[in-house]
């Protein structure tokens, strides 16, 4: 009767959830799972992990069994599927899949990367190494992801492996308590992995760390300062050569350049804010201002406090993990320019647009834009710079300049002036696009063509998603 009552129980609770997968999970859960996955921390030389299922001997003893697991095969797994089942419903299968099966280092594990890394296990990456050489303090817990203080004084790198092993215990987790420099990269780099974070924040590693990955080609995201800032909204994702108002950031950039002749292409993570403190002075025991490096545990790096805000760096890792996922799924994600137009601006473009189409066709009954879609065009589009210069070079004042430089204009002038029909030029730019035709374009300048029309492509798509958001029936569920 009490076995009849709990899968009763289960079948509520998974028809409250919607899934008739949830519902089979639920119930595996709670049967015992005899030769499927347990969970594993352990991995073979070949990159699979090693993953152990409980099968019960007798009535007093367990005895564990060894399986091998392709990372591959994971989505088949029942509960591993419905855990990640609303990361399928938005990859799809196929891109869950690459995530499913990439591998990530995540080095420096404090308020930025125990976020990140966490994030990515609950992604389903199936196979992270943490690195870290720094334990859990008291001071930590305002901003770390899992830590207790019963974590206190443990590694970092063990604290997290330990923590996740009962979030995603299929996930592979090898944790290096260490730091990161030429001694320890081979160890680190080595294994062909997917991504690596940067969450570093001393500078000598932190631009060993990146120039190695640039060395190697290896796909690195770096995060610069994200303590003595409060402003959530202002934080982006940009090239190493855009980010502003980050003294970290800036004297990455310096050193790159001076020492590895490195000039960008490294994207980071930063904050347009500017920090609201500096560094508070040091003390000693004796309770007065002394040197920090006679108290450095490890040389060159910080012992002074800068205030910090806890949630600032945990978005930073969430950003962190967001990025590397999109781009393991392969998922296109076109992010915001660091230097945007005010309304003024969006306001200038579209009334200029107006303008053009009573200069051109007589009326401007046909344009289909208002001033938030023109924002969108010109932002989300073509990031506030000219469809034929996409690249990065300007930036600050220069790209502010610019502004005064650019229009709207129909692509297919057949068409109507709506919203996948509009590119961003510069004045005379506009005038060669409208002597010209498509068929010239596309004969001429084939690269330029078919970037076009694929970004106008995706603007189509995006407005009919949108109209499909509006139309989604309310459903509301009472529990």
């Amino acid at each position: 009767m009490k076995e009849e009552a709990k899968y009763l129980a289960l079948i509520g609770a998974g028809a409250l959830l919607g899934s008739i997968g949830a519902t089979v999970a639920l119930r595996k859960l709670l049967t015992p799972r005899g030769d499927t996955f347990h969970g594993s921390n352990e991995a073979k030389s070949n990159g699979k992990a090693v993953l152990y299922a409980r099968a019960a001997e007798d009535s007093s003893s367990l005895k564990e069994k060894m399986y091998e697991v392709d990372p591959a095969d994971l989505l088949k797994d029942d509960i591993v599927s419905e855990q990640l089942t609303r990361n399928i419903q938005f990859f799809g299968f196929d891109a869950q899949q690459k995530v499913t099966t990439s591998y990530v280092v995540v080095i420096g594990l404090g308020g930025v990367g125990s976020h990140a890394a966490s994030m990515l296990l609950r992604s389903g990456v199936s196979r992270l190494l943490l690195v870290d050489f720094d334990q859990v303090s008291l001071s930590s817990l305002n901003r770390h992801a899992v830590a207790t203080r019963t974590d206190v004084g443990t590694p970092k790198a063990l604290c997290l492996k330990n923590h996740f092993s009962s979030i995603y215990p299929e996930c592979h987790i090898d944790a290096k308590v260490m730091l990161y420099d030429d001694s320890s990269e081979e160890e680190i780099l080595s294994g062909d992995p997917d991504f690596v974070l940067d969450c570093i924040d001393n500078i000598d590693t932190k631009v060993a760390l990146l120039a190695a990955c640039v060395r190697r080609g290896l796909k690195v995201l770096s995060a610069t300062g994200a303590g003595a800032r409060a402003d959530p909204t202002r934080i982006r994702v940009a090239d190493l050569r855009e980010s502003t108002n980050d003294p970290l950031s800036r004297s990455v950039r310096q050193r790159l350049r001076r020492d590895h002749g490195i000039e960008g292409g490294i994207p980071v993570v930063f904050s347009l804010e500017k920090p609201k403190a500096k560094l508070l002075p040091f003390k000693g025991p004796n309770g007065e201002e002394e040197n920090p490096s006679d108290y450095q545990v490890v040389p060159g790096f910080r012992v002074r406090i800068i205030p910090v805000l806890g949630t600032i760096p945990a978005i930073f890792g969430q950003i962190m993990a967001s990025y590397v996922l999109t781009q393991l799924a392969e998922f296109q994600v076109h992010m915001e320019p660091i230097v945007n137009f005010d309304m003024d601006h969006y306001r200038v473009l579209h009334q200029r647009f107006i303008e053009h189409e009573e200069l051109i066709y007589g009326t401007s009954i046909h344009v289909q834009v208002d001033i938030e879609e023109v924002m969108y065009v010109a932002k989300e589009l073509w990031h506030c710079r000219s469809a034929r210069d996409q690249t990065t070079k300007e930036v600050g004042r220069g790209m502010w300049r610019s502004v005064n430089e650019l229009m709207l204009v129909r692509w297919d002038r057949s068409k109507p002036a709506s919203a996948w029909n509009l590119i961003l030029l510069k004045f005379t730019e506009a005038d060669e696009h409208e002597a010209s035709t498509l068929e010239d374009i596309e004969k001429n300048e084939p690269e330029f063509f078919r970037r076009v029309t694929s970004t106008l492509k995706r603007a189509k798509l995006d407005f009919r998603r949108s109209d499909n958001m509006c139309q989604r029936p309310i459903i509301t569920v009472v529990v």
